[in-house]
């Protein structure tokens, strides 16, 4: 099982001063925030060059690679941030680019240029100069004086045994020294939710300006959730194709055999009927078997508790299930949340090596949170036509996001995140 993080087991829990302290998130985004107004300077001095010098070389065509090149290395520039923002605030904004064209220069620049992306990518870095510039200021500052408040009573030994130091901010008196340490705690814990707030304000903005408009958004969600429903009719297709119908024509066959020889050879009418039999009970289990795949009846008479308990105890290895739900999600939430963990549990146990898997569902503000864990081989890849993209597809139908955590060697987190509400 996993073991609860830190930030969830100190006292007040992971909002309250130490857990913001012990959070790896704020020192993910110290460094980030302290850095960031250094990257925009950098990023404003190069677009401010090679832009209106494409630009104006552009009249002579010269410019026309040179406009590609740059619309491209600012692209470039605006997908390194997305991976740098889900490394330092944990904020996952997916890449909104249009389809690349196939072929052709004329096409490949209408399609750079006429992206809306494109421009909310440079509007996103040239913005990060002056977004940058506050941070870095508010960030040093902060640290800075938390340091040294806290280095009072360390520099006060020093000067008393050293005799040689005098920068004391409390002078030679002892008592100020320890004030100045449990102030510079004090100040330490704002300037670490201060960090958080300047990290959620950054993610915000680069959400808005890097994931693309609503109407962008919405369209790639259609059209995964047209392919998501289109894989699966091709499913249901080649099962029934391959097995039901097979089975079902083998039984045809049968009968017309033992209708065939009903007054020479009764005997043997008896092994075809049974033979008929047999295929007909074969026929009605495969059937059985795509009726769950489509939608298991345990699912919607008693819930996802039972029906993932269901699962797990079909499961080769041990899963332990969770469920923490204080109502029933709608019905396309519970669907979609059966599936991911039936999927997954499937691949684990083809693929993972794992002795044991966990199954959480839980509850909170913006919907159901599907956690499936296992302690396998890991190097578990979320790869466009895979088993876990058609899944990453199907959660996209309700807005929903679903991300593969799998590193070599295990052990492997697939966490779906379903709204509620779309």
């Amino acid at each position: 099982m996993r073991s609860v993080a830190l930030k969830d087991r100190v006292p007040l829990g992971p909002k309250g001063p130490l857990g913001v302290l012990v959070d790896p998130m704020t020192w993910r985004a110290a460094p980030y925030l302290l850095v960031t107004g250094f990257v925009g300077l950098g990023w404003f001095a190069v677009l401010s060059i090679t832009v209106p010098l494409s630009l104006t070389l552009t009249i002579v065509w010269v410019g026309v690679p040179l406009m590609m090149a740059t619309v491209l290395m600012w692209r470039g520039g605006a997908m390194l941030e997305r991976r740098l923002l889900h490394a330092a605030f944990g904020v996952r904004i997916a890449d909104p680019y249009r389809p690349r064209p196939e072929r052709g220069v004329g096409a490949h620049l209408r399609w750079l240029l006429s992206d809306p992306a494109t421009w909310q990518d440079l509007g996103y870095l040239l913005m990060l100069l002056p977004l940058g510039a506050v941070e870095v200021g508010l960030s040093f500052g902060l640290w800075f004086a938390s340091i040294t408040f806290l280095l009072q009573p360390l520099l006060y030994f020093g000067y008393a045994t050293g005799g040689g130091y005098n920068d004391l901010l409390v002078g030679d008196w002892a008592p100020g020294a320890v004030i100045a340490a449990v102030f510079g705690g004090l100040l330490l814990v704002l300037t670490a939710y201060l960090v958080r707030g300047m990290a959620w304000l950054h993610g915000t903005l680069a959400t808005v300006l890097l994931g693309g408009n609503e109407e962008e958004r919405l369209r790639a969600s259609r059209a995964r959730g047209i392919d998501a429903a289109e894989a699966e009719r091709r499913r249901i297709e080649r099962d029934l194709h391959d097995g039901a119908q097979q089975r079902l024509l083998s039984v045809a066959v049968t009968l017309g055999r033992a209708q065939a020889k009903f007054d020479s050879e009764p005997d043997e009418v008896r092994t075809l009927i049974a033979q008929a039999h047999a295929g007909t009970k074969a026929a009605i289990a495969e059937l059985r078997n795509l009726a769950r795949g489509i939608h298991p009846a345990i699912l919607s008479d008693r819930g996802l508790d039972a029906a993932l308990s269901g699962l797990a105890a079909r499961a080769p290895i041990r899963v332990d299930v969770s469920v923490e739900l204080d109502e029933r999600p709608p019905p396309a939430v519970e669907s979609i949340a059966y599936f991911i963990v039936a999927e997954t549990l499937t691949n684990m146990a083809k693929h993972s090596g794992a002795t044991e898997a966990s199954v959480t569902l839980i509850r909170d503000h913006r919907g159901v949170v599907v956690d499936v864990w296992d302690n396998g081989i890991g190097g578990a890849l979320l790869s466009p036509g895979g088993g876990l993209s058609g899944l990453a597809d199907r959660a996209a139908t309700i807005d929903g996001v679903m991300v593969v955590h799998s590193p070599v060697g295990g052990p492997t987190l697939i966490r779906a995140e379903l709204p509620c509400e779309w």
